[in-house]
């Protein structure tokens, strides 16, 4: 799904009114609608304890229908204007008229009225702001967005926290609503999906608000969230007449001396992500344990403790590389000779991002659409540090362009970069922050490849399929504190279930 930028919003917005013949105000009728809907689905318990703060464009005119919609459902509103400019909207003025009309006189605040008491056990609605700021609220509204911070009470933001920026970093945090649930209309926004803007938006929740899709399907953006019709778009079913053959040899390569369980997470995982056939290539320390611990995987060894020479037999289709391999003279000696001379799909990870990010020329030997599958600090190494995260992501875009590679940024909505577009996951939970969660992910898209995805379509695939398994697993048993690695090989049938 696309993430769209505050001006192809309002693009959106217009082309709906235009195409579907409706009014501004009848789109904002809807909209309101739906918040409402989603307020008296899961927020029942507060009928009785509702304050709305409006500001006077169209986010407070949103606003000022849900008031009235809530009034007319039996609940018990205050309504408080907050009139940081003369300058209202004309969807806000018919609004407030409606509102008035219902004998319902909200309170204006001006900077001289007190803050409402309001109780940790009572729900405040933001409308104040929409997307479109581009400047920190100062003076009296931003002592009223203080005063709606230290309520403790629940906050429900209305498309976006009040504050907030659509496509920079905040620098005044203090002048920022911090919501407990944000109902955004139609499409995702960037900023929610960035570790910097978490105290913010909270929980956040896609609401379809009727916006004419054929529009926004035609609207260019480098921008895009994966979800589950992604997936099922990419996803290959099995033929009748297939073997073990027509779906690929996965080599997945590393450990080292008290590192071979990161392997063994790697191999099986692509055994059970259904690659042809699994070698792993370890060191000869780790060749019992291997042989031993996985039945269906092949195993070939290199040096005592370390990986040395790099010279596997087989002839494999892909290869999933740099699990526990450590850092060694000897390591990083043998993985650029087998840099140098390999053609085969790569996907790397972990130690050898390590050595990679020590030695920058090996990066010339990466075969086109390599994925590295970096955490944050591993990234970090690699490219030096960012101002913020909107800095990030530019520095991803340009370290995937011109690397031509695939990167998986790993982390809350990993971010995957590839030809110039960022596809931000939409799985995932914190039981996924544990040792051997990255090592498994590296088996998937090894494995995936294996069968014939293409690089990009494996990346995609299996962050989804990773963080799903890890989601279906804390719905149905695990708590996020007991979750582990090898748990989510166990949870990839049910995600793959929900797929196919």
């Amino acid at each position: 799904m696309k993430i769209l930028t505050a001006q192809q919003i309002y693009q959106a917005d217009k082309a709906t009114i235009e195409n579907k013949k409706i009014s501004s105000v009848d789109l904002m009728e809807y909209a309101a609608g739906e918040c409402v809907n989603w307020i008296r689905d899961y927020l029942v318990d507060y009928q009785n304890n509702i304050h709305i703060f409006c500001g006077i464009g169209n986010n407070g005119g949103d606003g000022l229908v849900i008031a009235r919609k809530l009034l007319n459902a039996g609940f018990d509103v205050n309504i408080y204007i907050v009139n940081f400019s003369k300058n209202r909207s004309e969807d806000f003025k018919i609004n407030y008229k409606r509102l008035i009309e219902l004998d319902h006189q909200p309170i204006d605040l001006r900077g001289d009225n007190e803050f409402p008491e309001i109780s940790e056990n009572e729900i405040i609605i933001d409308a104040i702001f929409g997307i479109g700021l581009t400047r920190a609220p100062q003076g009296f509204v931003k002592e009223i967005i203080q005063n709606i911070n230290n309520s403790d009470a629940t906050v429900v933001s209305i498309d976006f926290p009040s504050g907030l920026f659509a496509n920079t970093s905040v620098l005044e945090k203090g002048s920022v609503i911090k919501a407990t649930h944000t109902l955004t209309f139609q499409n995702p926004k960037q900023a929610f999906l960035l570790p910097e803007n978490e105290q913010f938006c909270g929980d956040w929740h896609l609401l379809d608000i009727g916006l004419d899709t054929d529009f926004i399907d035609n609207l260019e953006s480098d921008l895009n969230t994966i979800t589950e019709k992604d997936i099922q778009n990419i996803y290959k079913p099995r033929t009748k007449f297939s073997h073990k053959g027509t779906y690929g040899h996965s080599l997945i390569i590393g450990g080292s001396f008290g590192k071979i369980g990161a392997v063994i997470l790697a191999s099986k995982a692509a055994v059970r992500i259904g690659s042809g056939l699994v070698t792993a290539y370890v060191p000869k320390c780790g060749y019992q344990i291997l042989q031993t611990v996985i039945p269906e995987v092949m195993t070939e060894v290199d040096g005592e403790k370390e990986l040395e020479y790099f010279n596997f037999k087989v002839k494999p289709s892909v290869i999933g590389i740099g699990m526990g391999i450590g850092t060694s003279s000897k390591t990083t000696e043998g993985l650029e000779k087998f840099l140098k001379k390999n053609t085969l799909p790569l996907v790397i990870d972990a130690d050898a991002l390590n050595i990679i990010s020590e030695n920058k020329s090996f990066l010339k030997f990466l075969p086109k659409d390599s994925i590295l599958t970096p955490h944050p600090k591993e990234f970090e190494r690699l490219v030096g540090k960012w101002k913020d995260d909107y800095d990030k992501l530019e520095k991803l875009k340009e370290f995937s362009k011109s690397n031509n590679c695939i990167v998986i940024l790993k982390g809350a909505y990993s971010v995957i970069a590839f030809n110039d577009n960022l596809f931000f996951n939409t799985t995932g939970n914190p039981a996924l922050a544990t040792g051997g969660s990255g090592d498994v992910l590296t088996g998937v898209i090894t494995g995936l490849i294996a069968q014939g995805y293409s690089q990009i379509e494996a990346a995609l695939f299996g962050v989804y399929l990773h963080g799903r398994a890890a989601d279906i697993a804390i719905e149905d048993y695990f708590t996020e504190e007991t979750f582990s690695a090898t748990d989510i090989i166990g949870y990839f049938t049910v995600a793959y279930k929900e797929i196919i």
